[in-house]
This record gives C-alpha cells, structure tokens and sequence, in this order.
C-alpha cells in the first residue's frame, strides 16, 4: 500500500534561501536556474546554484507576478495578478502582454498558468480577493485558455476561486484548486478540442482552527505517476492517482506553490511565505518542459 512518506526520500525539507515577503511561482530552468517571485514586494527573481545560492533581480515592479510557465517556444509566461494580465518575458528583453482582456473586461487577477500539450496556455482568474467590487468588470472567476492564435477562450465559470492547477499524466482531467470560500480540490475532463466538461469536487479541503490564516488550497502539481499535490491548510495535501488521500506534509511556513525541478526532475520546490524550501522525491514531476 502506498504512503505518503514513500513519495518523499525524506518527509524534513531544506531551506534553500529565504529574506522574502511572499514567495510564489517557482519554476525551475535546466540552466540551473530556479524562477520565483515575491509577490508582495513586487519582485521577480531568479536563484542561481553555484558555489553557494546567488538571487538575483531580474524584474523589479512585477505587475505582483505569480503563477509563471515557459511556453512551447521556451520563452517565460507570467500571470500578473496585480496588473491583473498575463505577459511573456521574450528573449531581447522585452514585455508582451499576451491578454489583459476578456472581450472588453479586464481580467480578474490572473494567478496560476501551465502548457497544454498542444501549446496552449490554461489559466485561473480568481476574483474573490484583491479587488474592490467596483473594480471587478467580468463578474466572474474564470478558467482560460490562450490559443495558439493569441485567441483567449472562456472554459469554466462555476469556481469561486480556482487558484493551481495541472493536467493529469494522460491529458483527460485537469485539477484545479479552489482557495475560498469552500476550499476543495476541483476536477474537469478535458475532451479532445481541449475544452473542459464533467466539473465535480474531488475532495474537501477544510481551513484549519485559524481559518484562512491556517492557509489555503493554492498551487498544484502532479508528478509522473499520477500523484496530486496541492498547498493548504497546515501543508501540502497529497492523493494519489485514483483520488485517494494520502496525508499532509507540513513545513516550518506556509506553503503558496510548487514546482519541479533538478537534474532529474525529482526535486520539489516549495514557495512558503519568506522562504524557498526543498523535498527530494522519489518520483519525477510534470510536466519537464525540456
């Protein structure tokens, strides 16, 4: 049978680097490059792995950057909940905002982004939190999808607050968090066109004693055989492939996001709260991009 613990080489993380106000949106580059961004402090960093642990400034007044992907032409694609869009980092340097608007609305506050197989871009525009009433033109907290074309495609609506999300190992079910006001891991299938249908809760995710001060369901990975890990009450929620739950693994912060990454893939990486922190894991993540 298998346990949470056989998922882990070590169930105790490492501190990898910290000083942060609110981290979010790692993403690992196999130049040895690990992306991540505080997001209060409106800073977008990356964390090099020399000699010691270098951070370095690479955009600061981020747009409050969060969840971030490197598209299918390897450039990288953030959602900027603040500027409350959705822009590409391109090689000379230069900003390309890919959507900042549904029809004539500006979007909510794009938060998480991942890759479809067939390069388009799926992401969450949550807007239940961060913006006053009179500044929420769609009236909606969405799913979106960029297409290939730079169309942008409304797919699910009946979330009150998606937040991560990911494609399961065979591309049919995307997994959705959703932060508030009743957190629980959400699930679609995905049809061939890439549309979503089928929407159902997988799981409840309850706050604990302190509310939403005790965290919430947030970012969402999968690794390659299937496991679902999400950041929430107390720590990372962990199911298995068939949906069964497996336990919570919990660290010294908070933890907002997660990302794969190492030589091997097999590294995780965890945004909490100040701090960066890493799991070695006995399975590889996905998707790896390179």
């Amino acid at each position: 049978m298998k346990t949470i613990k056989s998922l882990f080489t070590s169930t105790k993380p490492e501190l990898l680097v910290t000083g942060f106000v609110f981290t979010e949106g790692p993403l690992w580059h196999p130049d040895g490059i690990l992306y991540v961004s505080d997001v209060d402090a409106q800073v977008h960093y990356k964390v090099r792995f020399e000699q010691k642990v270098i951070t370095e400034v690479i955009r600061d007044g981020s747009g409050g950057a969060n969840g971030a992907v490197f598209d299918k032409d390897g450039c990288l694609v953030i959602c900027e909940q603040d500027a409350r869009r959705v822009v590409r980092y391109e090689p000379d340097g230069s900003i390309t905002v890919l959507v900042d608007k549904y029809g004539d609305k500006r979007l909510n506050r794009s938060n998480d982004i991942i890759l479809h197989p067939d390069g388009s871009l799926y992401f969450t525009d949550p807007d239940k939190k961060g913006l006053e009433e009179s500044d929420k033109e769609l009236g909606f907290a969405s799913i979106f999808r960029i297409n290939l074309d730079g169309d942008l495609v409304l797919l699910a609506k009946d979330m009150n607050h998606p937040n991560g999300l990911g494609f399961s190992v065979d591309g049919k079910t995307l997994y959705v968090s959703n932060s508030r006001p009743d957190p629980h891991l959400h699930a679609y299938s995905v049809d061939n066109s890439g549309m979503l249908n089928d929407s159902r809760i997988v799981a409840e995710m309850p706050y604990g004693n302190l509310g939403e001060l005790s965290g919430v369901p947030d970012g969402l990975k999968l690794d390659a055989e299937g496991n679902i890990y999400v950041t929430g009450p107390g720590g990372i929620w962990v199911w298995d492939k068939y949906e069964e739950f497996l336990g919570v693994i919990e660290l010294p912060e908070l933890p907002a996001n997660i990302g794969w990454g190492g030589i091997d893939n097999c590294t995780m990486f965890v945004t909490a709260r100040t701090s960066v922190y890493t799991f070695k894991m006995t399975r590889p993540g996905i998707p790896k991009q390179f």
